[in-house]
């Protein structure tokens, strides 16, 4: 592999490239779907390419090819410098790279046991299980369970003398059970909406998830959402459980934060943000509570791993410290507008796309206290869980969040089952609305595997850690 990527360099560089980086991608992937005790869809699938990106005068030029022969190589690189040299023509700013050194090394997530090597008749059994017990009241109509394993090897050599190999492997599981009874339906999810949960690591997930022992009682909220009553139209006090909060996080601080979308490279597609370099170091973002820290190398992570697809190494750093907002998401051809050095943002789906900002793993801190001693301390206030659906501006600013369940609080007790939860506001006056969070003993790392953004479009993954939270004085429902 190694020679394959000098070749596709050499090329380049007598193609007039200032500076080139190549990636050979091999990706293995297994998805497991089962509708109402059948298999639904299955995808067992290996991808390998190469992709290169070259610098000539100034401009990008990228190209790539799923053949890794030195034929194929040596086509992709001449047309990766070609389609540069002409978009030199048409540049009106030369493209320039933060400082980075080279680095030789080799990087794996951490496996405990082998996904790929657990016998297809294993995850099979576990997964009609599942779907057993949610079908076991006529009601459920819809059952649905899956399980998705993908491991990624990344073979990466840059002009400046960079080679980094890398194998990333991650795995996702979790279900939903749909109830239907007097024309209402409801559905309820487990651990996550969207498919369920994803974490970077092993089949240790699956194991751990405990799937079965959950099952009854996902498909008895199911029904009892169907008769419960309408979440009310209130000013009240929100608190977002984590399998809501990721999603806030996601959509309300990660998206904003990207650096070419507050340039405006994202504007004729994916937007742009309220939050403009103006705003670093001198923007109250949240509460003082507020700590969101961006970490590529925590455990678990979906973008966790050990440099990103510029060669830069993963690192961590705050994004909002206690309330202020500090820094954003960077790659080297981002960061020189800030004078800053990459943070390590850069990232493609596969050989065949093009780096891009991508959101890291961003996580909000935990402070202290239970769930139950938040609970304890809201004399009124609404409880949401599990994303049902969203909302939010191009500019992320406005947003509308829809949950699948919510429970009434009243005087520090937990009381009676709501059904199509929604809240609206705005990016800081709801962060900024936040009065408590959680400890560490209820803090959860949560996966979010279908981040899409660019042109033409790709699919990126991250995490999100977070305890549940209390918001005071949030809109709820939609008034008349």
């Amino acid at each position: 592999m190694k020679n394959l990527c000098q070749k596709a360099l050499d090329v380049a560089r007598s193609r007039g490239a200032s500076y080139a980086d190549v990636r050979i991608v091999d990706v293995r992937r297994e998805d497991l779907n089962v509708l109402n005790g059948q298999i639904s869809h299955t995808d067992f699938s290996d991808d390998l390419g190469l992709g290169i990106r070259v610098i000539v005068d100034g401009a990008w030029g990228f190209a790539s090819c799923p053949d890794i022969s030195e034929a194929s190589i040596t086509t992709a690189s001449e047309r990766a410098c070609r389609i540069a040299a002409a978009g030199a023509k048409v540049n009106f700013e030369s493209t320039r790279l933060s400082e980075l050194g080279s680095y030789q090394d080799t990087w794996c997530t951490p496996v405990m046991e082998n996904p790929f090597k657990v016998p297809l008749e294993t995850r099979l059994e576990l997964l009609l299980s599942v779907d057993e017990i949610l079908r076991k009241d006529e009601r459920i109509k819809r059952a649905q369970s899956m399980m998705s394993f993908l491991r990624e090897k990344q073979y990466f050599a840059s002009s400046e003398g960079s080679w980094i190999t890398q194998e990333i492997t991650r795995v996702g599981t979790g279900y939903s059970a749909t109830a239907v009874q007097d024309g209402e339906v409801q559905i309820r999810s487990y651990p996550m909406s969207f498919g369920g949960i994803y974490k970077s690591g092993g089949y240790e997930l699956v194991t751990a998830s405990k799937l079965l022992e959950n099952a009854d009682r996902v498909r008895d909220e199911a029904i009892a959402l169907t008769t419960a009553p309408v979440c009310p139209s209130v000013e009240t006090d929100l608190i977002l459980m984590p399998s809501q909060l990721c999603l806030q996080i996601h959509e309300s601080v990660g998206h904003p934060n990207e650096l070419d979308r507050v340039l405006g490279w994202e504007a004729d597609f994916a937007g742009t943000s309220f939050n403009l370099t103006k705003n670093q170091n001198e923007f109250r973002y949240g509460s003082d509570l507020v700590n969101l820290v961006a970490d590529n190398t925590v455990p678990g992570g979906l973008a966790t791993q050990g440099y990103d697809d510029d060669g830069v190494p993963a690192k961590r750093w705050h994004i909002v410290q206690n309330g202020l907002f500090v820094d954003y998401f960077t790659t080297r051809d981002s960061a020189p507008f800030l004078n800053q050095k990459s943070n390590g943002c850069n990232r493609a789906q596969g050989w065949s796309n093009v780096p891009i900002t991508r959101i890291p793993n961003l996580s909000l801190m935990p402070n202290e206290g239970s769930l139950e001693d938040l609970i304890g301390d809201t004399k009124d206030g609404i409880l949401m869980d599990n994303n049902k659906s969203w909302s939010i501006d191009q500019r992320r600013l406005n947003f509308q969040f829809g949950c699948e369940a919510a429970w009434e609080i009243k005087d520090g007790k937990k009381g009676r089952l709501l059904r199509n939860p929604n809240y609206q506001d705005m990016t800081p006056r709801f962060w900024r609305s936040c009065d408590a969070i959680c400890g560490h003993d209820e803090w959860e790392l949560i996966g979010i595997a279908n981040c899409g953004k660019g042109q033409p479009g790709q699919v990126a993954e991250m995490s999100h850690g977070c305890a549940p939270a209390r918001f005071k004085g949030v809109t709820i429902g939609v008034k008349a």
